[in-house]
C-alpha cells in the first residue's frame, strides 16, 4: 500500500526540477523545486531522528501556511512519527492543552507567531521533550530549539548514518498513522481522527479520478493547512501531479494574511483554488462592491450579463440547450468586455474553484459559473480524508455535490441501516480506502461511526438518476415536527441570512414541538439605518418595536404572498423568534473552526429562551426579552 513517502519520492524522481513550493521572500515569490524540497525534508527528518524522535511518536504542529508547514509535515512522516496538526484559530489554552495531552505529543513544531500560545501552557505539558521553532529569535526558553539547529544535526546524521535514515523511512507501511486530526469540537471534547498514509494516498488517487491537474498548474492555498481538505485537494494532489503550491504571505498577523490574499493571487496567477462558503461569499461581495462603485452603465451591463449567463448556463450540464442557445453570441460579448476583467481579480488564469466545507448556495454557484470561474461544489468530511464527491469541469450539475470519487462505495440508508433506492433521502454511508482508521483513544465513538467497514457520515442526502450526490444537511441535526416529519433547517437558515440585510445569523429549532422557532442574531447597524430613514430613534420603545416588526417581515417573505413564497413548506418556517444579544462566534464556541454552528451548545445555552417561545408570551414577538436583546 502506497505511503505519502512513496508518493513524494515518485514525484521527485519524475518532476525533480519542476517548482513545487512557492513562498514570498523579501517582496517576491521564490520557488523551491521538487529536488530542493526533498533535500530540506531529508535534513529535517534526519535532525528529528538525531534529537530522539522515534517511530510512532506524536508531533503537535501549530503554524500558519508556509513552506515550513509542508516540509515540516513531510519531515515528521519520514521519521515514521505522526503529525498532529492544530488549527491556528485555537486561542484558548484549554483547547491546545487538551489536544496536545490527548494525542500524547512528545514534540511541538511551531512558528514564532504562535509560540506565545505554547509558552503560556508549556508548564502543563511535562511529556513534551522539545519545542522546535521555525523562526529565529533573540532568545529561546528551555526545551525550545531553532529549526536551523535541527537541520544542522540532520546534515551531520546523513553524512555519518545515511543507511540508518533510509532504513527508517523505508520501513513505513501504508497502514502506519500519518495524522491525528482533531475535529472542531462540536461536543465537549473534540475527537482525534486517525488518518493513515494509505488513507491520504488513496484519497489523492480518488480525487484525481474526477479531475486532471497538469504539471504546469499552480494553486494558492488560502485555507488553513491543518485541514485535510487543504492537505489532499491542495498540496498532495498537486504533488502527485508534479504541479506547484504557493502559500499566502502571512505578514505579521491574521489581518495581514487576509489582506495579502488578493495581492498574492495577482502574483501567483493560480489555475485552481480551494474555497469554502465564507470565502466564496466574500469574493462575491467584493466583486459586487467594485461593480457598484463604477455605477451607471457598467452596473446595468453587469447585471444584464449575469441574467443572460444564468439563462444560458442553467445547471451547467444542460447549458445552451433548447431556446437558450440564442444567448451564446451575446454571452461571448459580455465575457470579453466584462467577465474577463472580473477574472483578473483572481490572477487571470483561474480555471475553477473547488468548494468544500458547508453546502454552497446554488446562487453562489451560478454567480461564479457566470463570470467564467465555476465554483464546483464538493463534499467530504475529515473521517473520509476528506473527499467523497465533487463536480468538475468534466462532469457537473450545479446544486449537486457532484460525482463520486473512484474507487469508493456509497449507499443511502434509512434509520434502521437499510439501503434506499435512487432519489430517496437518508444517511450517506461510504466504504473505501479513504475511511479513517478510527478515533484516537475513543473506541466507542469509532464503533458508532464505522460499522463493518462502512463510515456513517451523519449527513442527509440522496443520489439522483444521473449519479450525482445531493447533500441536504446533517442527518443528526434534522428538525422533527409534532407529526414526526423530519426536515433539514440549513437551507432555510442560509436563505434567511442570504436574502436579508437585517438578519446576520439564525438557527431554527423544532423537537417534535407544535411549531418551528428561531434564534435570530440581527444586524443592528442595518436596522438602525432603516429606523433613521423612518425618523425613528433606536433607543425608543417605538423604534425597537419597528425593528422587531421588520425582522418578522423578512421571515414573512417566505410565507404566502411573500417574495420567496413556496421555496420551503410554510410549516417548516419559524412561527416566532428570540432575538439574541450576541452573535455566534468561534470565541463563544457557538461556531466551530470551519464556521459551522455548534447546534448542541447553542441549544443548551439558550434553552430557557427556546422554552419561552412555546408559551403565549414568548410566541408574541414583541416580548420583553426581545426588547432587551436590542439594547
Amino acid at each position: 500500500m502506497k505511503t505519502i513517502i512513496d508518493l513524494f519520492e515518485e514525484s521527485v524522481n519524475r518532476y525533480s526540477n519542476n517548482p513545487f513550493l512557492w513562498e514570498k521572500k523579501e517582496g517576491e515569490y521564490v520557488a523551491l523545486s521538487y529536488m530542493q524540497t526533498r533535500e530540506q525534508v531529508y535534513h529535517l527528518a534526519a535532525g528529528l531522528i538525531a534529537v530522539g524522535v522515534e517511530k510512532n511518536d506524536k508531533v503537535a504542529f501549530l503554524a500558519e501556511g508556509r513552506n515550513a508547514w509542508i516540509v515540516g509535515e513531510l519531515g515528521i512522516l519520514y521519521t515514521g512519527a505522526v503529525n498532529v496538526p492544530l488549527s491556528v484559530k485555537l486561542e484558548e489554552s484549554n483547547d491546545l492543552i487538551f489536544r496536545i495531552q490527548h494525542s500524547d505529543a512528545k514534540y511541538i513544531m511551531v512558528s514564532a507567531r504562535n509560540l506565545p500560545k505554547i509558552r503560556a501552557i508549556i508548564e502543563n505539558l511535562p511529556n513534551v521533550k522539545n519545542v522546535i521553532v521555525f523562526d529565529e529569535l533573540d532568545n529561546y526558553q528551555s526545551k525550545e530549539i531553532h529549526i536551523g539547529e535541527i537541520n544542522k544535526r540532520g546534515e551531520e546524521f546523513l553524512a555519518e548514518r545515511m543507511p540508518e535514515f533510509e532504513s527508517r523511512f523505508k520501513s513505513i507501511k501504508g497502514n502506519d498513522y500519518a495524522n491525528i486530526s482533531y475535529t472542531s469540537g462540536t461536543t465537549a471534547d473534540p475527537k482525534g481522527i486517525i488518518l493513515s498514509h494509505r488513507n491520504y494516498t488513496s484519497n489523492v488517487e480518488q480525487a484525481l479520478s474526477l479531475m486532471n491537474i497538469p504539471a504546469n498548474w499552480k494553486t494558492l492555498i488560502i485555507l488553513p493547512l491543518d485541514h485535510c481538505f487543504a492537505h489532499v485537494a491542495g498540496f498532495y494532489s498537486f504533488m502527485a501531479s508534479g504541479a506547484s503550491v504557493a502559500t499566502v504571505d502571512p505578514g505579521k498577523n491574521a489581518m495581514d494574511t487576509l489582506k495579502n490574499i488578493p495581492v498574492n493571487m495577482q502574483e501567483i496567477k493560480p489555475n485552481l483554488l480551494l474555497s469554502v462558503p465564507a470565502l466564496a461569499k466574500n469574493f462575491k461581495k467584493n466583486i459586487e462592491s467594485a461593480i457598484k462603485q463604477k455605477g451607471g452603465i457598467t452596473e446595468k451591463l453587469f447585471n444584464h450579463a449575469l441574467k443572460i449567463a444564468y439563462a444560458y448556463n442553467r445547471e451547467g450540464f444542460n447549458k445552451g440547450q433548447g431556446a437558450s442557445i440564442v444567448y451564446k453570441p451575446l454571452l461571448a460579448f459580455y465575457d470579453k468586455i466584462l467577465f474577463s476583467k472580473v477574472r483578473n481579480a483572481f490572477g487571470g488564469e483561474l480555471s475553477f474553484f473547488i468548494g468544500g466545507g458547508a453546502l454552497l448556495d446554488i446562487d453562489l454557484q451560478r454567480f461564479f459559473y457566470a463570470i467564467g470561474v465555476p465554483m464546483f461544489q464538493g463534499y467530504g468530511l475529515s473521517e473520509a480524508t476528506p473527499i467523497i464527491s465533487s463536480n468538475s469541469l468534466k462532469k457537473h450539475k450545479l446544486g449537486s455535490s457532484g460525482y463520486l470519487v473512484k474507487p469508493m462505495e456509497l449507499k443511502i440508508c434509512d434509520e434502521q441501516g437499510n439501503s434506499l433506492p435512487v432519489g430517496q433521502k437518508g444517511e450517506i454511508v461510504i466504504k473505501g480506502e479513504n475511511v479513517m482508521m478510527g478515533y484516537w483513544k475513543n473506541e466507542t465513538a469509532t464503533a458508532d461511526t464505522i460499522k463493518n467497514g462502512w463510515l456513517h457520515t451523519g449527513d442527509l442526502g440522496y443520489m439522483d438518476s444521473d449519479g450525482f450526490l445531493y447533500v441536504l444537511g446533517r442527518f443528526k441535526s434534522l428538525l422533527i415536527g409534532s407529526d414526526g416529519e423530519k426536515y433539514s433547517p440549513e437551507g432555510i437558515e442560509e436563505s434567511l441570512v442570504e436574502n436579508s440585510k437585517f438578519i446576520d445569523q439564525v438557527m431554527l429549532h423544532n423537537n417534535q414541538d407544535a411549531y418551528t422557532t428561531a434564534l435570530l442574531v440581527p444586524n443592528k447597524e442595518s436596522l438602525k439605518s432603516y429606523l433613521r430613514q423612518k425618523g425613528l430613534n433606536w433607543e425608543s420603545e417605538e423604534g425597537k418595536k419597528e425593528a422587531i416588526k421588520m425582522l418578522q417581515a423578512e421571515v414573512n417573505e417566505y410565507k404566502s404572498q411573500g417574495k420567496f413564497a413556496g421555496i420551503f413548506p410554510e410549516r417548516w418556517l419559524p412561527a416566532t423568534f428570540a432575538i439574541l444579544p450576541e452573535g455566534f462566534t468561534e470565541q463563544n464556541h457557538f461556531l466551530n473552526s470551519t464556521l459551522k454552528m455548534v447546534r448542541g451548545k447553542i441549544t443548551d445555552h439558550y434553552q430557557n429562551r427556546i422554552e419561552a417561545l412555546y408559551t403565549a408570551e414568548g410566541k408574541n414577538i414583541l416580548n420583553d426579552e426581545n426588547f432587551r436583546s436590542l439594547n
